[in-house]
């Protein structure tokens, strides 16, 4: 193997996040310019020495992160115009966004891209462990590293008629709200009865609190990252006594962003325990937006059916009988 497939997790082969990553460098270099295609999944598979899901997954996430163009039947990807599709995901998310709502991993990144198109970014975000906001985060701090790069290139050859980077915010403000550690949390936990199974309850809440902070801490370290481009930013964090049963995000004070958690019940490991927990995955819950664009039917209907998909699930997972009186 190759020094780019060096990070492996034990099993001596890369994984899709490797393989997604030696192809993110060799685009984020120009090894591989925009309107150049890739090498096929079979040249992929034959160079990481990888499965073909390994590398279906790895494209996928590129495709997600905007690295790649849509792929056709039979051809392979071709590295996207970065600038074109910033400015065209900028202006669906200014506009309302797309008809469809998409899941949060995947929707929340354009509208966070089209917020840092304002001189002074403000996000509050209300959540379980910020790992989407964490990651969109991500991919804003490379923009903004590759805007402050381009503004210096362009700024030391006046003129040289660069495409336009466009100007980096003054100001970053993000205050997020995440549950406290020491409340008992109605998701994710364990479907056992805390007194019959105390160690699997314990279990489940160390690892949605260590999720919690080092999620928490690497928002943290994308956002102070961005300093180093000149952009003053301030960044906090307060605990909420209750679980949140769904996920907000509010854009600059004029775009709230909205999805619900939709428990279900799934087995998992934890420290070589099985354990049978409520859980939520909220990287996957549909992301609805509700800002000055005007709403389209198709989204009102699809809002209409998750909010009962959502009912159904807390009815059938972790609602418990009320006597009233």
């Amino acid at each position: 193997m190759t020094s780019e497939q060096a990070a492996v997790n034990g099993t001596g082969k890369p994984t899709p996040e490797d393989v997604a990553e030696a192809l993110r460098a060799r685009i984020e270099s120009g090894e591989l310019g925009a309107g150049q295609a890739l090498p096929t999944q079979k040249n992929l598979v034959a160079e990481f020495g990888v499965q073909r899901g390994v590398i279906r997954q790895a494209l996928r996430r590129l495709r997600e992160d905007g690295l790649l163009t849509e792929v056709t039947r039979g051809a392979p990807p071709r590295i996207a115009d970065r600038a074109a599709t910033e400015r065209a995901a900028a202006r669906r998310a200014a506009a309302g966004g797309d008809e469809a709502p998409q899941e949060t991993m995947v929707a929340l990144r354009p509208r966070i891209m089209a917020a840092f198109e304002a001189e002074h970014v403000r996000i509050d975000a209300l959540c379980l462990t910020a790992e989407s906001l964490s990651a969109a985060l991500g991919e804003q701090r490379l923009r903004v590293r590759d805007r402050a790069a381009l503004s210096a290139e362009a700024g030391a050859e006046a003129g040289s008629g660069m495409p336009g980077a466009g100007a980096l915010p003054a100001t970053v403000t993000v205050r997020v709200l995440l549950p406290n550690r020491d409340i008992d949390l109605a998701f994710p936990r364990s479907v056992a009865a805390t007194g019959t199974h105390p160690d699997e309850s314990d279990l489940v809440h160390q690892r949605w609190l260590q999720q919690r902070n080092a999620h928490g801490t690497v928002l943290s370290d994308h956002l102070m990252g961005m300093r180093s481009a000149g952009i003053d930013v301030d960044v906090r964090f307060k605990a909420l006594p209750f679980t949140p049963p769904v996920k907000l995000y509010v854009l600059n004070g004029s775009e709230a962003l909205f999805a619900y958690y939709k428990v279900t019940v799934r087995e998992t490991e934890i420290h070589r325990t099985s354990v049978e927990m409520y859980d939520a995955l909220g990287d996957r819950s549909t992301l609805f937006s509700f800002g000055s664009g005007e709403l389209r039917a198709q989204r009102d209907n699809a809002f209409v059916a998750e909010s009962g998909a959502w009912f159904d699930a807390l009815w059938e997972t972790i609602a418990t009988d009320l006597a009233l009186g």
